[in-house]
């Protein structure tokens, strides 16, 4: 609340606004609550040239809430504390020893001076704001002739091309340190500085028209360099050079800006800021721009507005007593942040007409800080908890993965991305088929290279940047690879090989091809361009393509038919099991030496997930395929542990523990589902292992044995399986399972129409920036983290995820 004030609650130590105090008070009983209210100073200019106190309205501005520049010299904070007695309101100004018991002045005392929430949850993003460098007035820069090229950089004392920065004294080119993730370099640039003592340098790569990075070696920390645009020009680096065109410049004056970061961002170009509702920014927290993209996009869809915000009363009267805990009350406060317009406010006429006389821009940073969101979303999660980059399909999924978890009324909102995938498998060698069905979120496109339409371009252009690098000279303009959006399609509806695939109509192994089609059309299509994928030392890499997505889509004919006539069913009939003469020593073998199937987890590590979980998410489901494996991932996507390295237990250690080496006992006490994978991968049926697990109390030596003593049992019924199968599978999905209905589907026709896409720019998931587009009111919008501001040029051909919305027959 930004005009009464912050009020905790000294059981609690909940924080409430004032529009929220009483109903916590008639719900809890508590009626002791510390009142903190922050009034903002304005200096204003005094006679002698100093600056007087000039108090602004006394009103309270949170940061908890809002962004506003109150960091600046021209403010002065003036925080009141007062202990609130309810329900009548008797207010003790603090301190006050006299009039209260010791324990309470203590308990006061503690509060006033501990650390928020925020700074524990998130201390990485409290960290004091960079400082200009004491170097950068006075920096000295050799004219020695030294010009750097846009991009085709090389360590000059190494073979790196990553982590490489640019001395602004002589302008060498040098790697950095490395780094706890994988990158960096040799140390190359601190060398040179201990050797010549030129104390500034640029990370190149980092080099925008808002500004870059940079460090200094003297000063031992990132500074800021007020003149960095005058210091890369030394160079022949122009950050601004198209901001020049509101001179008078000619368009055909300026070098064409073709870069993601200055395509995507619309770098150069004059956006207009927009206020109000529904263009509410929200504050990068480091990192978060993944988070921020995402949830920009979802919440301009009307059913989580509606779930969410327009339930917001309801949602927060039966809110939990620890409110910070619960996910709906998290959801809705961020909806109400984004959609009210409360934190979207255009400035007064008077604030701008005193920039004017100052000569000087302040931007109004409107906009919300998600940081208890982000704290709740991403805790227990290894990779999401961090203040590292993030892949923004991952974060999807995950946040579809918590909605199903945490139903809100009747409707739940995570329906409209929800579709059926019909798989049709079939047996190259006897012709016969069969056809699954399993849920999914979003549709991932496969990138298809072979067909670019500027094949000889490209071609040329590698062959110049090859003589250029070679000669030391400056790279030719970028190409970027024009790949149609129909070839993409195309890939994405053609049969696939299945690897180790068993035919069950020839009872071996054969050659085999699934191909996928739509069972069911969503509400709202997901399209994920598959642009991210593994270089042979398994580092990511992103493929730097345009796709020209088109703004009206019909997938119409992607529509599954079902088994069609003259098609004959592949035979239900499982691998046949081959007894060991020695079981023990086969299942040892089988744990000491596990096959994992690498096609599978090139398959997740493409999705954007950790490379060891992908791993770990392939043995423990039994090399029984991507699909189920992914599965296994978002079932334990929140284990502290899901990202380390795959362990293998030793047999007796597994045989020993039983249930306790894979965690805890499913509910009614089924065998926890890696236990089960194993067996199965073994080549016995579902039912058989599960049934195995329970007759030994889960201890797999044991189950293994049974099996084998009691081989009667392998012809057990289909009915019977069916049910096992229903029984043991209701935790292996994020579907939102009805009874005996299934997963609840809003099928419809297969046309749609682009509302919005994120855009990422940078070489991996693993670093670089997210930027989303919005279509609203007939014009496109784009949320740059705090900037929102209308799109002049919406580079549609560049995104990463695009969503649709279907249009109505």
């Amino acid at each position: 609340d930004s005009e009464g004030g912050l009020y905790v609650c000294m059981n609690t130590f909940l924080g409430f606004g004032r529009e929220h105090i009483e109903r916590h008070y008639r719900k809890t009983g508590q009626c002791v609550y510390l009142h903190l209210k922050r009034h903002v100073i304005e200096k204003v200019p005094g006679a002698s040239g100093g600056a007087l106190p000039k108090r602004r309205n006394a009103k309270l501005f949170l940061d908890l809430e809002t962004n506003g520049d109150l960091n600046s010299d021209d403010f002065e904070y003036e925080d009141e504390a007062k202990l609130v007695i309810f329900p009548d309101h008797y207010e003790i100004s603090l301190p006050n020893i006299e009039e209260l018991p010791a324990l309470v002045t203590i308990a006061c005392d503690a509060l006033l001076s501990a650390k928020s929430p925020y700074r524990k949850q998130d201390p990485d993003s409290w960290e004091e704001e960079l400082q200009a460098s004491k170097h950068a007035k006075t920096l000295v820069q050799l004219d020695n002739g030294v010009r750097i090229p846009p991009s085709g950089w090389k360590c000059s004392k190494c073979d790196l091309r990553e982590n490489l920065w640019l001395n602004l004294t002589d302008g060498s080119v040098l790697c950095g340190k490395w780094f706890f993730d994988g990158s960096g370099g040799n140390g190359h640039a601190v060398e040179h500085y201990k050797e010549t003592g030129y104390p500034l340098a640029v990370k190149l790569g980092t080099i925008t028209p808002d500004g870059a990075d940079v460090y200094s070696f003297d000063e031992e920390e990132p500074v800021l360099d007020p003149h960095i645009a005058k210091h890369l020009a030394h160079f022949g680096i122009d950050m601004l050079q198209m901001q020049v065109t509101e001179n008078g410049l000619r368009d055909n004056d300026i070098k064409p800006r073709v870069s993601e970061w200055e395509v995507i961002q619309e770098a150069g170009v004059k956006l207009k800021p927009m206020y109000g509702p529904g263009y509410t920014g929200m504050k990068n927290l480091g990192n978060s721009c993944y988070l921020n993209a995402v949830m920009q996009a979802i919440f301009s869809i009307p059913e989580f507005q509606r779930a969410y915000v327009g339930n917001l009363p309801r949602i927060f009267d039966y809110s939990p007593l620890d409110p910070t805990q619960d996910f709906n009350t998290q959801m809705a406060k961020l909806g109400h942040g984004l959609l009210s317009g409360q934190y979207s406010k255009p400035p007064m006429k008077s604030e701008l007409i005193e920039q004017v006389m100052k000569e000087e821009h302040k931007p109004q940073h409107n906009g919300i800080s998600p940081r208890m969101f982000k704290a709740f979303i991403s805790k227990g999660h290894p990779e999401f908890s961090s203040n590292r980059q993030q892949d923004a399909q991952e974060f999807f999924l995950h946040l579809i993965n918590l909605v199903e978890r945490n139903p809100v009324g009747s409707e739940n909102p995570s329906d409209v991305f929800r579709f059926l995938v019909e798989e049709r498998t079939q047996c190259c060698q006897s012709r016969k088929v069969r056809y699954t069905e399993r849920v999914d979120y979003l549709m991932q496109l496969p990138v298809a290279m072979e067909a670019a339409t500027n094949k000889d371009e490209l071609i040329a252009y590698e062959l110049k940047r090859r003589e250029a690098e070679a000669a030391r000279r400056p790279p030719p303009e970028l190409v970027r690879a024009k790949i149609p959006f129909s070839a993409c399609l195309q890939a994405f509806s053609e049969p696939n090989n299945v690897e180790d695939f068993w035919s069950s109509a020839l009872q071996a192994k054969s050659a085999g091809v699934k191909t996928s089609r739509f069972a069911s059309f969503p509400e709202y299509l997901v399209v994920q361009i598959k642009k991210f994928t593994f270089g042979l030392d398994w580092i990511p890499k992103k493929l730097d393509v345009s796709v020209d997505m088109p703004d009206f889509l019909d997938i119409s004919h992607l529509r599954a038919r079902g088994l069609q006539p003259g098609e004959e069913e592949l035979p239900d009939i499982a691998p046949p099991i081959i007894i060991p003469d020695d079981p023990k020593a086969f299942f040892s073998s089988l744990l000491y030496n596990p096959n994992i199937d690498e096609s599978s987890v090139m398959q997740l590590a493409e999705m954007g997930f950790p490379l060891e979980a992908c791993r770990k998410a392939v043995y423990y489901t039994g090399n029984l395929g991507a699909e189920v494996a992914f599965n296994w991932i978002v079932a334990h996507m929140e284990e502290p542990d899901f990202a380390e390295p795959l362990v293998i237990p030793a047999f007796g250690e597994v045989a020993s523990s039983g249930a306790a080496a894979f965690g805890a006992v499913g509910l009614d006490n089924q065998p926890p589902e890696e236990m089960v994978a194993i067996i199965i991968s073994m080549g016995f049926q579902r039912n058989l292992a599960i049934q195995a697990l329970k007759a030994t109390n889960n201890n797999l030596e044991r189950a293994l044995e049974w099996i084998f003593s009691h081989p009667d049992l392998e012809e057990e019924s289909e009915p019977a399986l069916d049910m096992m199968n229903m029984e043991n599978n209701a935790n292996a999905n994020i579907l939102a399972e009805t009874g005996s209905e299934g997963p609840r589907i809003k099928d419809g026709s297969g046309r749609y129409e682009l509302f919005g896409f994120i855009s990422h720019m940078g070489t991996s998931t693993m670093s670089g920036h997210y930027v989303c587009h919005l279509k609203k009111e007939g014009r496109w919008v784009i949320y740059n983290d705090l900037r929102v501001c209308a799109s002049e040029r919406p580079p549609k051909d560049l995104g990463y995820i695009y969503f649709y919305h279907r249009i109505p027959s």
